[in-house]
C-alpha cells in the first residue's frame, strides 16, 4: 500500500482528503505544520507528499526545499486555496500545483499519475 504524507492545516481538508483517498486505497499519514511535516517525512518515508503553502511556522514552499534536499524524487504536490503561488519560484520544485476544492478529482488524478 502507496503511503501518502499529508500535510495542512485545516482540519475541513484533513478529513476530506484522507477519506477519498483512503477510499482509493492509499494510507494516509497527517501533520499541520511543516514542522510536523518534515518529522512524519523523516520518519515514515512516504511515496507521496500533499502539501498546502500556507501555514503556520515553516510554509510549504520551505517544507518542500527541504523535503526534495533529502529526497529529490520524491513526488510533492502543492495543494492551496491560491492559484498565485503557481508563479513563486520555490513552488517550481512541486511536480504538481493543484488549486484546493471540495471536488478533489484534479488531486486524485496527479496522485495516481506519480503513483502508477
Amino acid at each position: 500500500m502507496k503511503k501518502i504524507l499529508l500535510v495542512d492545516d485545516e482540519e475541513g481538508i484533513q478529513m476530506l482528503y484522507r477519506e477519498e483517498l483512503e477510499e482509493e486505497g492509499y494510507k494516509v499519514i497527517s501533520a499541520y505544520t511543516g514542522e510536523e511535516g518534515l518529522e512524519k517525512f523523516k520518519a515514515e518515508s512516504p511515496d507521496l507528499v500533499i502539501l498546502d503553502i500556507q501555514m503556520p511556522g515553516i510554509n510549504g514552499i520551505e517544507t518542500l526545499r527541504q523535503m526534495k534536499m533529502k529526497n529529490p524524487k520524491l513526488p510533492v504536490i502543492l495543494s492551496s486555496a491560491y492559484n498565485e503561488y503557481k508563479q513563486d519560484l520555490g513552488a517550481w520544485a512541486s511536480d504538481e500545483y493543484v488549486v484546493k476544492s471540495s471536488n478533489i478529482n484534479e488531486l486524485k488524478e496527479a496522485v495516481r499519475k506519480h503513483l502508477s
